[in-house]
């Protein structure tokens, strides 16, 4: 009852921030945080614990940055209601998010104001910098198989040593609730965004074997709980700097 109580607690919290930008944003922030399973996993796992540095890609209106804001306060303030089976929120010195949607990205600096860097970017060409932390949720699908790849070395070049790459993708391979999800995905873009972009989806077999050629070291967590979609979370670490990964072949880029 605890862990239900605080997720509550954090929806409400993460999600506040927002009603004074406008009512869109502060709607979407408690529909998309009420009904993804990413963001408590996250906190619940503990997968960013010890990450000081962390870069989202594809950021949106900032939800992760709410998200961990609103973690730590509340950890903070009411340390004896933290549900005992989840690890301490991260506490991270600095968050930066880099979204291609110029309004999204005002929408977040507006809402969060200092505590996060948020800038308009593409993510195929940002400069990442050096972190030691990057997510990247539901962001991928959308860029070309080859663009796909070479998002994941710049990421692992950008990853400080003991990394983490939080990669979270749906299985191409899991049949009709994959199906489901790309439609749901893709009515909600045509709503919000008027346009339906051309979607490049892996299982994930394929995409383990993507980030294993990269040079990462991968494990699959299933990231799709109360929800009828097929998504997993692939969290990922960069093997030693001074292994090369494996140059990319044609088995990587689907056709």
């Amino acid at each position: 009852m605890k862990a239900c109580a605080t997720t509550a607690a954090l929806i409400d919290a993460a999600s506040a921030p927002y009603r004074a930008v406008d009512l869109f944003g502060y709607f979407r922030a408690r529909g998309k945080l009420r009904g993804d399973p990413a963001f408590t996993g996250i906190l619940r796992e503990g997968l960013l614990v010890g990450s000081e540095r962390i870069l989202d890609l594809g950021c949106g209106q900032g939800l992760l940055a709410a998200w961990l804001v609103a973690a730590r306060r509340n950890n903070d303030e009411r340390p004896h209601l933290w549900p005992a089976e989840w690890l301490t929120p991260p506490r991270p010195t600095s968050f930066r998010g880099i979204e291609l949607r110029r309004q999204d990205v005002e929408r977040a600096r507006s809402a969060l104001g200092s505590r996060a860097e948020f800038e308009v970017g593409d993510i195929t060409k940002a400069d990442f910098g050096t972190v030691d932390a990057i997510v990247i949720l539901d962001v991928l699908h959308y860029l070309d198989y080859p663009s796909q790849v070479r998002v994941l070395d710049r990421a692992r070049a950008a990853l400080s040593s003991g990394g983490i790459l939080l990669l979270r993708v749906g299985d191409a391979g899991s049949g009709l609730r994959f199906t489901l999800g790309k439609y749901i995905d893709q009515t909600v873009l045509l709503t919000h965004h008027h346009r339906t972009p051309k979607v490049y989806c892996r299982s994930a077999r394929e995409w383990q074997d993507v980030l294993a050629a990269g040079g990462f070291q991968c494990e699959a967590m299933p990231m799709s709980a109360g929800t009828p979609f097929a998504n997993i979370m692939l969290i990922a670490r960069s093997r030693k700097k001074a292994r090369q990964p494996r140059p990319l072949t044609d088995s990587l880029i689907i056709q």
